[in-house]
């Protein structure tokens, strides 16, 4: 077997994506790692004066993470990796209990732009966050993640639906709802079950967060085992590569040229407009106060911005060897050939010369390979984080990420080199010129 570079890197990856099945878990994750390379976790409540060093924010499913070096005048450009940690899924409805026929169900709504037909016969698990019922009038959150094959999507048998291979034969509306037992539809079944995973009372559950997710887990997959296969791999290929790069930058020998920062938003699938998301004022506000707490005035938070960087980094599409029409036909990504530089002119991307060339020197320092990507004028274009980012902030901002095939599938697949290659061309953007 021919050994595969970033191997260890893409195990990493792996178990980082086994241990976040949903926002809230992965800036769980991410939140750990910072810990541990001696991040400290700070409350908006908190008086942050003097704050220096490596510092982090929870706010719900999105996490901003920055290093200040202690000699770093507060008037330091950002060099900011922007992210988001959310997924397309099915996400359980408020009022789950159902039923049909004889078989209990459990209500969902999409959430995404979701394939469905990636959903169907898959075994699936629990997980995302409990809102619970706290001492004094309080109310405290909690993590819940039940890798068992708790609930399915029966596909319709094709002797009783001989059009299936014609298109997907899918009501949104009606056909989704699992199945996870017989009987009729059982108030509270359901809240007693992720009750009991959090270690609660049912009674002290007030509200929820909670998805579905595939509980096959990730894995190699190829004859070299040359590529990744796993949920979710948009954007976490992109949230661990930016943790890995900010934490590279903190614990290097050299302190970084500028503060690196990883903003890491939920909501990205449905728009970012949220206050988790990437048009919420939350990254500006976070950035401001640490300038602020640094003894930095407002035209030191002003310096800061202007002279800061944006690598909006999120999955890409490789090009499909059985729909290769549907690509550009000079712009065709393939797997373990480097991240792409996603570029339109209509601004669905904020790249523009400048950031490539950013980008692509961040390559060469890293010695990693980049792709150019362009959407197919006939297609539309997706977007991502970028144009809200540099419109935001009026910061400049590249587009990037790494190619794959399946993209929001119930299961990704990218080449096994690319989010090595993609952290180290972080870690080069965020410390140096």
């Amino acid at each position: 077997m021919t050994p595969v570079p970033h191997r260890s890197h893409a195990d990493d990856l792996l178990s980082f994506i086994r241990a976040s099945p949903s926002p809230y878990h992965a800036v769980a994750s991410a939140a750990q790692r910072l810990e541990k390379a001696g991040f400290r976790e700070l409350r908006g409540t908190d008086d942050w004066t003097g704050t220096t060093g490596g510092s982090f924010v929870v706010h719900g499913g999105a996490l901003i993470a920055w290093y200040a070096p202690e000699s770093a005048p507060a008037h330091t450009p950002f060099r900011i990796v922007g992210t988001h940690t959310d997924s397309p899924n099915l996400r359980i409805k408020p009022t789950p209990d159902t039923g049909s026929a004889g078989w209990r169900q459990i209500a969902v709504e999409i959430y995404g732009g979701v394939p469905l037909n990636t959903w169907l016969d898959r075994d699936l698990g629990i997980s995302g966050r409990l809102a619970l019922r706290g001492p004094g009038g309080r109310t405290d959150s909690r993590l819940i993640q039940i890798d068992e094959p708790l609930l399915r999507v029966p596909q319709l048998a094709i002797h009783l639906d001989r059009s299936v291979n014609e298109g997907l034969a899918l009501d949104r509306q009606r056909h989704i709802a699992p199945i996870w037992s017989l009987g009729d539809a059982e108030e509270g079944a359901l809240l007693r079950r992720v009750a009991a995973a959090a270690e609660a009372d049912p009674d002290e559950v007030l509200g929820w967060d909670l998805m579905l997710h595939d509980i096959q887990p990730p894995g190699y997959l190829g004859a070299e085992r040359e590529f990744v296969v796993a949920p979710r791999l948009d954007n976490l290929v992109s949230v661990h590569a930016g943790v890995t790069a900010l934490v590279a930058a903190a614990t290097a020998a050299e302190e970084p040229a500028y503060v690196p920062v990883l903003a890491a938003f939920d909501h990205e699938e449905v728009g970012s407009g949220s206050d988790t998301g990437a048009q919420s004022p939350m990254l500006e506000r976070v950035l401001s106060r640490s300038v602020t707490a640094r003894g930095g005035s407002s035209e030191d938070w002003s310096r800061a911005l202007a002279g800061a960087f944006c690598v909006s980094a999120d999955m890409s599409h490789a090009v499909h060897p059985n729909y290769a029409e549907r690509h550009d036909p000079g712009h065709q990504p393939l797997p373990n050939c480097g991240p792409t530089v996603k570029v339109n002119v209509n601004q669905r991307y904020a790249t523009d010369s400048t950031g490539i060339a950013v980008f692509a020197s961040a390559c060469e320092r890293a010695g990693a390979p980049w792709q150019p990507f362009v959407s197919n004028n006939a297609m539309p274009c997706g977007t991502s984080i970028g144009p809200l980012t540099a419109a935001r902030l009026g910061v400049q901002t590249v587009d990037v990420g790494v190619p794959g095939l399946s993209m929001h599938s119930a299961r990704e697949l990218c080449g096994a080199d690319d989010p090595g290659h993609l952290a180290a061309i972080l870690g080069a953007f965020v410390t140096s010129g």
